[in-house]
């Protein structure tokens, strides 16, 4: 019975061995390398790409600030006379204005009185001075043979001089109110839109005192902060860009730069010219850019930086059409390219695109090369 079990111990050992050795040459031949060499095969490309050298291009520098918008200039709309009541408002904010349109009117009633008393005293100043010099002309007349006294015939001059002295100012009174009679239609100075209005209807207003408040002409510009390093480089005809807090872009010309920086923040201001209408208003913050004068700049498509880690890479393309990652440093952008400040030559073959699905030391396949006229034609 013993020798019976060993024997069948023997059986099974042996059966396990062999399953053991079969499993082992199954494995062997599907892990097997091909012979063909298609799969890992050094040479064979792993993708196939589209390559680009840098192009240089002309492009203007840019320096990014912020700052309000305001009026360009701003026109106060106050009364030229006091102590009378605002009887018409005309306008209301946001109205646009021309030059010399009525904007409120007084009321007048004062005035229109006061005017017809200096228009009686001015005939009455007038009634005089034709007397005193009827007076003395028929005293002239008389006195051809020396028939009156010398005091007698100064008498005369000096009354018709006095007449015509009151006359005058009774003239002059006339004009004064007149001039009052006018003063009591607000017009505006100059052609603008209405941004704030203080008046009220009804109101005994004072001499000077704010009814309205015009944006001249309607032109609104935007005051961008620099410091004294970046103004350095601002000229008056500059181009800005700037973006609204509702998101529209908006192009201005820079007017001029203040000649003096702030005491308190070291900084000075632009002043640049905004076109209308398109959502600018004065009180509004934004950000945006002015274009300094143009500089070569060494530009690749955008497509072919890859962003990994918070860095910017391009792969370029060796000799034997392998990809290598290099580490770049980017600036300007300007349409689909961005600017390569360092980390690439001139001379480089870069993937154009999908440089994110390559790895180091990659094969592949080139399909296309730039040529010299686009070259010639990319940097015009």
């Amino acid at each position: 019975m013993k020798h019976k079990l060993n024997i069948h111990r023997k059986q099974v050992i042996a059966i396990t061995i062999t399953v053991a050795v079969l499993l082992a040459l199954l494995a062997w031949k599907v892990l097997k390398p091909d012979d063909s060499g298609t799969a890992t095969e050094p040479g064979v490309s792993a993708l196939t790409v589209n390559v680009v050298t840098a192009e240089t291009q002309s492009w203007p520098q840019q320096l990014q600030a912020s700052g309000a918008l305001t009026a360009w200039q701003e026109i106060i709309v106050s009364p030229e006379t006091g102590g009378l009541r605002i009887a018409k408002l005309l306008v209301d904010v946001g109205d646009s204005v021309r030059r010399g349109q009525v904007l409120a009117e007084l009321a007048d009633d004062t005035l229109r009185a006061e005017l017809r008393k200096q228009e009686a005293l001015q005939a009455q100043a007038g009634a005089s001075l034709a007397q005193a010099s009827t007076n003395r002309q028929r005293a002239q007349s008389v006195d051809v043979a020396g028939a009156l006294a010398p005091q007698k015939m100064d008498e005369y001059v000096a009354n018709e001089a006095t007449a015509s002295a009151s006359f005058a100012s009774a003239k002059a009174d006339v004009e004064s109110a007149r001039l009052k009679l006018a003063h009591t239609r607000i017009v505006a100075a100059d052609d603008g839109v209405v941004s704030s209005k203080s008046a009220i209807l009804g109101n005994v207003v004072n001499t000077g005192a704010e009814l309205f408040r015009l944006v001249r002409q309607g032109r609104v510009e935007w005051r961008a902060e620099l410091d004294s390093r970046q103004l350095a480089g601002v000229r008056a005809g500059q181009t800005a860009r700037l973006v609204l807090p509702g998101g529209t872009n908006v192009e201005g010309k820079v007017r001029l730069i203040s000649p003096t920086l702030s005491t308190a923040t070291g900084r000075g201001i632009v002043y640049v010219s905004l076109p209308s209408g398109q959502g600018v208003q004065p009180g509004l913050f934004a950000s945006g850019t002015i274009e300094l004068d143009a500089m070569p700049a060494l530009t690749l498509p955008q497509s072919a930086v890859v962003l990994r880690d918070g860095r910017s890479y391009v792969y370029a393309v060796d000799s034997v059409n392998k990809a290598a990652s290099r580490l770049v440093t980017t600036a300007r952008r300007q349409g689909d390219r961005v600017e390569i400040l360092s980390g690439l030559d001139g001379t480089a073959r870069v993937v154009a695109s999908g440089g994110a699905f390559l790895s180091e030391g990659a094969p592949v396949t080139v399909t296309s090369a730039p040529t010299a006229a686009v070259q010639k034609a990319g940097a015009k």
